[in-house]
C-alpha cells in the first residue's frame, strides 16, 4: 500500500455576478440567490501528518488568518474527519500549510476556498475516498461558500449560498480586473448594514427588501449567449450598497474602472474589492495599468473565469 505523506491542491478565488438578498432568517442567516463564478486567483493548500492539527499562512493577508480553532480550513478537517471516520484519519493529525494569493476579508471567499482545499487535501491523503457529492456535504456544514469551491465553474447558489446548481452555459472564458482596497469589510457588519439601509427605507418604496431573492433571468440569458457586453449591463450586487456606505471610497473605484472602458462594475460579495469585467485579455491588461495608475486602489490583478474548482496538484508518497 503507497503512503501519502503530503497533498497539495489549488483553489479559486469566487465572484458573485448576482448577488439577490433576501430579509434576515430566524438563524441569523439571510436567503440567498446568486450566481457564483470561479476566477483564476488561486491559494495553495498543502495537507501533511502531523501529530495534532495545526495550521501555517503565508502570502497575501497572512497575519489577519486566524491560526487557532477559528480557522476555516481546522474546522473543515475536524469535519472531514467526523465525516470520513476511517482509521487513518483518526490515527494521526494534519498540518495545512496555505499560501495565499486570494486577499483576507475582501468578499473573494478566500477562507472558504482554503477550507474547501483542505477538505479535497485530506480526503487524498487519508484515502476517505469520498465522491464529490460527499464532500459538498461535509462542506456545507463548514460554509456557505465552501461548497462552491469545490465545485467551481458558474454555478447558481440558493439557501446560505450552499444548494447549488451548475449554470447551463457555454465554457466562455471572461476576462476580469480585480481591484483590491486599502482596508477590509466584515461580512457579517455588511449584511447587518444592508438590513438598516432597508428598515430605514420601508416607507413603501418598492424592492428594497424583498421576501424571497431571485435569480436574475436577463444575467442567465446573457451567460447563456456568452456575449461579455451583455453579461457586463447585468451585473448586480445587493450588498453594494452597504459596502458603499461602510467604504465610501469605493464609489471613486467603480465610477474609474467605467470610465477607463470596463463593461461593467461591482463590489465583490461583502467587499471591497471592486471587480471589473473586460471585452478580452488585451482590454483586461489595459484597464489593470489605467487603474493602477489612477491611485483608486491599493493594487490591482488579472483573472479569467470560469476555472475548475479545488483540484489536487500534487501528492508525495
Amino acid at each position: 500500500m503507497t503512503i501519502v505523506t503530503g497533498v497539495t491542491v489549488r483553489v479559486p478565488a469566487k465572484l458573485n455576478l448576482q448577488l439577490a438578498v433576501g430579509p434576515p432568517r430566524a438563524d441569523g442567516y439571510h436567503d440567498l440567490v446568486t450566481v457564483f463564478h470561479a476566477v483564476s486567483l488561486f491559494d495553495e493548500v498543502t495537507a501533511e501528518p502531523a501529530r495534532r492539527d495545526a495550521v501555517t499562512v503565508s502570502g497575501e493577508g497572512a497575519d489577519r488568518v486566524p491560526a487557532g480553532r477559528d480557522n476555516l480550513a481546522l474546522r473543515a478537517v475536524a469535519a472531514l474527519r467526523r465525516a470520513a471516520a476511517g482509521p487513518a484519519s483518526a490515527a494521526t493529525g494534519v498540518h495545512i500549510t496555505i499560501v495565499k494569493r486570494i486577499p483576507v476579508a475582501a468578499g473573494l471567499a478566500g477562507g472558504s476556498a482554503d477550507a474547501a482545499a483542505a477538505l479535497v487535501a485530506c480526503n487524498e491523503l487519508w484515502g476517505g475516498g469520498l465522491s464529490q457529492p460527499q464532500l459538498l456535504e461535509v462542506a456545507a456544514r463548514v460554509g456557505s461558500d465552501v461548497g462552491f469551491a469545490l465545485l467551481g465553474g458558474t454555478a447558481v447558489g440558493r439557501g446560505r449560498g450552499e444548494r447549488l446548481t451548475p449554470a447551463l452555459a457555454p465554457a466562455t472564458q471572461y476576462h476580469w480586473v480585480l481591484a483590491f482596497a486599502d482596508g477590509h469589510l466584515s461580512t457579517p457588519e455588511v449584511y447587518a448594514a444592508l438590513d438598516r439601509l432597508r428598515a430605514a427605507r420601508a416607507d413603501g418604496a418598492a424592492g428594497l427588501f424583498p421576501a424571497k431573492p431571485v435569480l436574475d433571468a436577463g444575467l442567465m440569458s446573457a451567460l447563456r449567449s456568452g456575449d461579455a457586453r451583455l453579461v457586463g449591463r447585468t451585473l448586480s450586487n445587493d450588498l453594494q450598497p452597504a459596502a458603499l456606505s461602510m467604504f465610501p471610497a469605493l464609489r471613486k473605484t467603480l465610477a474609474a474602472g467605467l470610465e477607463l472602458g470596463a463593461l461593467g462594475a461591482l463590489v465583490a460579495g461583502s467587499g471591497p474589492t471592486c471587480v471589473f469585467l473586460a471585452a478580452g485579455a488585451d482590454r483586461a491588461l489595459d484597464l489593470a495599468a489605467s487603474l493602477s495608475g489612477a491611485g483608486v486602489c491599493r493594487s490591482v490583478a488579472r483573472a479569467s473565469g470560469p476555472v475548475p474548482g479545488a483540484a489536487v496538484v500534487s501528492a508525495a508518497r
